[in-house]
């Protein structure tokens, strides 16, 4: 047999593939903690959502393709008046969800944003939804939205607990198309074959560069860059479910798969079986729109405020100490290009709520930056340290820690104390403390779309756990018209 000539022997699907299918199909979420934890990621995603909606830079993207579109049964956007097919309203509201980086928060090998799914998830059920009404079955409930969450939270983030693909230069929203990919080939009643067809498809796309996340490239697309991800898993799973093959052997395959090509030739590796552990664990921006990893160092500098927003000119140094993730990703010096690029900085995050005693979304404006010299005076005082034992915890299973020290010196000798916070009050550790302020949270962005009333009413809706999860997913998403 000639040594030049390939073999053309179809493989199964590689195990991964089949366990994401098998886990969509077979998996039956009995956690109180993980659909209670579900509800509570929706209201706070939409929240985000609704508040991206102040923003032309971001709403410049949303309505269909082709104005005058009309679309039957159309997907609602929430916040505005656009019914969209399935794809494009998966777009928007994904990108209206990660537009300020205030929605949740997976931190591993990889991080991301698993939140970022719900774009796919809510813009099919509630196209699905209609569409059953108007067949006369039976339409799908919240239930379902909260189950399909839990699941693309955990793909996501199993994927990710063990596997860097920002370390081979590769954007985590690779994992948003596969995870959405998967739950969104399960909503439209995929089995499980056409769920793996769908998924291999995900893998199979080539993924996106991390270069729009990082200086000197630092740039808005990556607010839209999930909504692009979740949009794509419905064009994915349409076209399977429209009877299309998958690529069985797309991530092991010698020289043309995903390992050989993306991945250095290595495997993905993993710490846990799929379950109800992601979401569970789930870290909630509460308090600020800012990059994760800069959520304790942000809360020390409030913390701090009232001691130095009197002597900001007689610093000397501002001491950061982190973890190696943090210093990897957002410690930087030099100019920074837009808002973008700020949300970004560790040092413009700190400095903010130094000098401010909070930092919003505002902050990171271009004019608000201009107007404020200071913030970039006092970064070139920040210097920044990594702790072994921050790095070291911040990956520890039992703990997912996300520690950030700050300590201000003066010109005259003196110093603050020494600041430390290791877990954000958004962790698991600090739910008690942080589901009232999420709540409440919500409850603002709702105010700056709706009514008080209105807002009144979807509020107490999105409290009651059983009522919710008993409402139909249409009448659900009307709530969210203007």
């Amino acid at each position: 047999m000639s040594m030049n000539v390939e073999q053309n022997e179809r493989p199964d699907y590689d195990r991964v593939i089949q366990d994401i299918a098998d886990y969509v199909m077979d998996y039956q979420i009995d956690s109180l903690e993980a659909m209670n934890t579900a509800r509570n990621c929706l209201i706070d995603t939409l929240g985000c959502g609704l508040l991206a909606l102040r923003f032309p830079e971001c709403t410049k993207h949303l309505g269909p393709i082709v104005q005058g579109t009309v679309v039957p049964n159309g997907a609602r956007v929430p916040g505005t008046q656009f019914a969209l097919d399935p794809v494009k309203a998966a777009w928007d509201i994904g990108c209206i969800i990660r537009w300020l980086d205030f929605n949740d928060t997976w931190l591993a090998a990889e991080w991301g944003h698993p939140s970022d799914n719900l774009g796919g998830i809510l813009a099919v059920a509630d196209y699905l939804s209609q569409s059953r009404v108007s067949q006369g079955l039976e339409p799908l409930t919240m239930k379902t939205v909260l189950e399909a969450m839990i699941k693309a939270h955990e793909i996501q983030g199993v994927l990710a607990l063990e596997n860097s693909y920002n370390r081979v230069g590769l954007d985590h929203v690779v994992l948003v198309k596969v995870a959405s990919t998967a739950v969104v080939t399960w909503l439209k009643g995929g089995n499980r074959e056409q769920i793996m067809a769908a998924v291999s498809q995900a893998w199979v796309d080539g993924q996106a560069l991390r270069t729009y996340r990082h200086a000197p490239n630092a740039g808005s697309r990556k607010s839209w860059a999930a909504g692009d991800a979740t949009s794509r898993a419905v064009r994915l799973a349409d076209i399977t479910m429209r009877g299309e093959m998958g690529v069985p052997g797309v991530l092991s395959v010698p020289k043309w798969g995903f390992y050989d090509v993306l991945f250095k030739g290595n495997e993905f590796q993993f710490q846990r079986p799929y379950g109800t552990y992601v979401m569970e664990q789930i870290l909630f921006k509460i308090s600020f729109p800012a990059e994760f990893h800069a959520q304790t160092a942000c809360e020390c500098a409030r913390i701090l405020h009232q001691e130095v927003k009197g002597r900001l000119h007689d610093i000397d140094r501002i001491e950061l100490t982190t973890h190696e993730s943090a210093i990897r990703i957002i410690s930087k010096e030099g100019p920074l290009a837009n808002p973008a690029d700020r949300d970004h900085c560790l040092q413009y995050m700190v400095a903010i709520p130094l000098i401010f005693g909070q930092l919003t979304a505002e902050h990171y404006e271009n004019d608000f930056h201009q107007r404020n010299p200071i913030i970039d005076e006092l970064r070139e005082k920040m210097v920044v340290t990594e702790d072994k034992c921050y790095s070291e915890e911040y990956h520890d299973p039992d703990k997912r820690s996300i520690a950030n020290a700050i300590q201000v010196f003066f010109q005259d000798g003196t110093s603050t104390e020494r600041v430390e916070i290791e877990y954000p009050i958004g962790h698991r550790l600090r739910r008690e403390e942080g589901i009232p302020v999420l709540e409440d949270k919500f409850y603002r962005n709702l105010l700056t779309r709706f009514p008080q009333q209105h807002a009144d009413d979807i509020f107490a809706l999105c409290k009651d756990q059983q009522l919710l999860e008993q409402t139909p997913v249409h009448d659900f998403m009307a709530k969210f018209v203007i």
